[in-house]
């Protein structure tokens, strides 16, 4: 039987996509093949190579980026540096450094420090891993945590996933590329190679369809390699690739809407397959699909400085990319007993008010907007970004529903230090949607007031946990894990099943934590607790992002003592 009488959809894409579709996953499987029988130096080899082509093609790569979202020019384009080629950059390099130390026959965790963490768990210190990286990052640390149980020496023998089968063919996957972070797509395909030895066709999604050429020339080593194809087109081409005999496994970053259609189909059939239990999809799905995150504040006395390094924290979490990110804060959770709770917000207020305006320019925006304001007439409007409280008087859709653009909504429950903590918890954990992120905010003092801060905080169900930082910075940081928490279904996937990014190819993670400065210069040269550094290039109050991004991507290309300053110079003048 002929590869057109499998598919269903066949009839509403023309021949020609069908054929080349068709020979791309020909091609693939021939260059899985390849694959399977490279060493580890070879695989690093080509990591490598495809690394130092992503930074030769970076200004293109982050100049359609740009022009695919409409970017003000300026401070913006800096967020297109850092998610883009920066991240990119870091992960490729990171994966081939675990390469080439097993093909040294060391683990990918040689070198990294464990330590045990509540509930039975180990947790492996990845950031920072040298001197150099320590000095960029300083004020930043970050772990990967196992699930309950799983012993160190464990975790560290069978550390390598994918490169510790060499050998093993892991065939074709369809990776669907989400459509508003431009390395999400890359950085899966990456996961894909090396953790399961699979392939992929990456369908581009159509909103950044101007990405292809800068796409096709970064990472031009791994399609002459057989192991990757770019493709566009809409949900009919997806369509025809999920049902493809060739194609072995599905990752999606996206929505749960789109994740169920897939699996379940649409319409009437879908509910039915979904009792039943069959799904159409008749290949493994891994994917990352948000949710509503949270941001605790626990509460404290804080300086003014305190409160505005904060609120520009939180203005970052939820509207950086125009407020289209999956693990963009959309929930404060709030002491009602703050006494400073109300001049915290105000501070918030101020920094979404002086912050240039910027329409959303995701598609459906406007849609998801409206639909806030409609459960929320009391919305307050600041420069395009809405700003929402939400309390037993008041629907509460803004804890179900992902409105991917800039809506915060705050509420407030009642106590304070680790009463208010564990509530908080509960509260995150019980009534938002989704497991991918949650961050907390609490200053120094109030931390070490809190006993079991460690315990209460084991407790947030959530894949990435930033406590200082926002949960993101694991996305950027190619050691860290990136998904959501673990234990969905098919049946209830939530925020998605699955990791990728975990650049030391660990097993059995739960979560990633990472911890950062609660304030920066000059609290620290006083107190001697934060970071001696300025504020984040990520922050959307960051002046001088642009070129913070252009010198951290080059950094990451090729890290050096010498390309500090620059940065370092740049962060200041922010």
């Amino acid at each position: 039987m002929s590869t057109t009488q499998t598919h269903p959809v066949d009839d509403e894409i023309t021949k020609e996509v069908r054929a080349n579709l068709d020979r791309a996953i020909a091609d693939l499987t021939v260059g899985a093949d390849s694959w399977s029988r490279l060493g580890l130096d070879q695989r690093a080899t080509l990591i490598t190579e495809t690394q130092a082509s992503i930074a030769r093609h970076a200004n293109d790569w982050v100049a359609a980026a740009i022009a695919a979202k409409g970017t003000h020019e300026g401070s913006m384009e800096g967020e297109e540096w850092i998610s883009g080629p920066y991240a990119s950059l870091a992960g490729f390099g990171r994966v081939a450094h675990s390469l080439t130390l097993m093909a040294k026959g060391e683990s990918p965790l040689s070198g990294v420090k464990a330590q045990s963490a509540p509930g039975g768990r180990i947790r492996f210190k990845v950031l920072p891993s040298s001197l150099l990286e320590y000095t960029l990052f300083h004020g930043f640390t970050g772990e990967v945590w196992l699930k309950p149980g799983v012993p160190e020496d464990q975790a560290r023998g069978e550390a390598g996933l994918g490169a510790l089968r060499v050998g093993e063919n892991g065939g074709v996957g369809l990776v669907l590329g989400a459509g508003n972070i431009a390395s999400i797509g890359p950085l899966d395909v990456l996961y894909e190679l090396v953790a399961f030895n699979r392939a992929s066709v990456l369908k581009l999604n159509p909103t950044f369809a101007g990405l292809t050429e800068a796409y096709s020339a970064a990472f031009k080593p791994l399609i002459d390699a057989n192991l990757l194809r770019i493709v566009n087109g809409a949900a009919k081409v997806g369509g025809y690739l999920t049902q493809h005999p060739g194609i072995a496994h599905v990752h999606i970053t996206g929505s749960a809407v789109t994740h169920d259609a897939i699996v379940w189909g649409t319409g009437a059939t879908a509910s039915a397959n979904r009792e039943a239990g069959t799904p159409v999809l008749d290949k493994p799905i891994s994917s990352e699909l948000g949710g509503v995150s949270p941001t605790i504040i626990i509460p404290g006395k804080w300086s003014k400085a305190d409160l505005k390094f904060q609120a520009e924290q939180i203005a970052t979490q939820r509207l950086q990319n125009s407020g289209h990110n999956c693990i963009a804060t959309q929930t404060l959770i709030l002491s009602a007993e703050w006494k400073q709770k109300e001049e915290f917000l105000a501070e918030l207020r101020r920094v979404f008010d002086r912050l240039p305006r910027r329409e959303p320019w995701y598609p459906g925006s406007d849609r998801k907007m409206d639909a806030a304001r409609s459960s929320y007439p009391q919305a307050e409007d600041h420069s395009g970004r809405l700003l929402i409280e939400v309390s037993e008087a008041t629907s509460r859709d803004l804890f179900a529903t992902e409105y991917f653009s800039p809506v915060l909504g705050h509420t407030a429950l009642a106590g304070t230090g680790a009463e208010f903590f564990q509530a908080a918890v509960e509260f995150a954990n019980t009534e938002l949607d989704g497991t991918l992120g949650a961050s907390i905010a609490v200053a120094p003092k109030d931390k070490r007031a809190i006993k079991d801060f460690d315990e209460i905080l084991a407790g947030l169900r959530y894949g990435s946990i930033g406590v200082n930082a926002w949960s993101a910075v694991a996305f950027l940081g190619a050691p860290f894990t990136w998904g959501a928490f673990p234990g969905n279904t098919l049946e209830q996937v939530g925020s998605g099943i699955g990791v990728v990014h975990n650049a030391h190819l660990i097993d059995n993670t739960e979560r990633s934590v990472i911890y950062g400065p609660f304030r920066t210069f000059p609290r620290s040269v006083l107190h001697g607790e934060n970071s001696l550094f300025p504020r984040p290039p990520w922050f959307v109050t960051a002046r001088t992002a642009h070129r913070s991004g252009a010198k951290l991507s080059a950094f990451a290309a090729k890290p050096s003592w010498l390309k500090l300053p620059g940065i370092f110079a740049d962060a200041f003048r922010g």
